[in-house]
């Protein structure tokens, strides 16, 4: 199956009804998709009964990508609220637990920085990584291109596979090191995850000034049709090999992840059943 959704859920203003209040969105939201991604998770490990409320609020077949707590992954530069790597790990993995019970949990996204390079000591911590999540199904992206220059391209794709990580296909500008070029390729038999941030070349790196709108704009981005037939030919062959595939836009900058994710729907003539009611909207 080919679930097409965005990550978060907060800021799709065009789904909503005016005045809609913010603890209505996630319920709303699962009445035009039926997956999302949870931001807030990188950001600090989420009590459980936050997941258990967003579990509550959606339809039993909603499906969330958690996104891996920075401190994981390498993103933190401050001093990690947690006195050693395995307590980290436990708090996140315990933070999982309302998804899981409820059956909605399809991955956890592992996303690492583009200073996570193509070295031994990283193959190991990825194995670490592994390991530590036991279970529970893990989606790998990178953000360096070491991963895949052409020396590395195949180890890299065949250590996922041994390793048993999901790959997050990621389309992106590509702007020196600090991105992936697109790599259609099926890691894991169950599922495969896509993350389309655009293709924002100039806004994609961070200038070397102190631009305080630069991640306000780095996934200022409309795909045209083009480029979405593109990627429709793609998923279809990701299918071939992979039972589900899961397509999340992140292009919203300019509020355009949730329009190109519903063209996306019908371009690929996707209609979802069990979704939420939608509110009426009348003012």
């Amino acid at each position: 199956m080919i679930y097409i959704g965005l990550t978060g859920w907060g800021d799709h203003y065009s789904l909503y009804p005016a005045q809609i209040k913010p603890k209505d969105k996630l319920s709303e939201y699962s009445s035009h998709f039926p997956v999302v991604e949870v931001d807030a998770s990188f950001y600090a490990v989420q009590p459980e009964r936050n997941a258990a409320k967003w579990a509550a609020d959606t339809p039993g077949n909603f499906r969330f990508v958690v996104k891996a707590y920075q401190g994981m992954t390498g993103h933190q530069r401050t001093e990690i609220p947690f006195e050693t790597k395995k307590e980290m790990f436990e708090a996140f993995k315990a933070s999982l637990q309302p998804y899981q019970r409820a059956g909605k949990l399809a991955m956890v996204l592992f996303q690492f920085p583009p200073w996570f390079d193509c070295r031994k000591e990283n193959v190991n911590y990825l194995r670490y990584c592994k390991k530590m999540m036991g279970d529970i199904p893990v989606a790998l992206e990178f953000r360096h291109q070491s991963w895949f220059h052409s020396r590395y391209r195949e180890g890299t794709l065949s250590f996922m596979k041994e390793e048993g990580w999901i790959h997050s296909i990621a389309d992106e500008p590509q702007n020196g090191n600090g991105s992936i070029p697109i790599v259609p390729e099926v890691t894991h038999p169950d599922m495969t995850l896509v993350r389309m941030h655009g293709r924002n070349y100039h806004g994609w790196v961070k200038p070397s000034s102190k631009d305080t709108n630069w991640r306000e704009v780095r996934y200022l981005y409309k795909y045209n049709e083009q480029e979405l037939a593109e990627w429709v030919k793609r998923v279809k062959e990701l299918c071939t090999s992979s039972k589900d595939i899961i397509v999340l836009f992140n292009n919203n900058s300019g509020g355009d992840a949730a329009d190109n994710a519903k063209q996306f729907q019908r371009m690929l003539g996707i209609e979802y059943e069990g979704l939420s009611s939608k509110q009426l909207g009348l003012f």
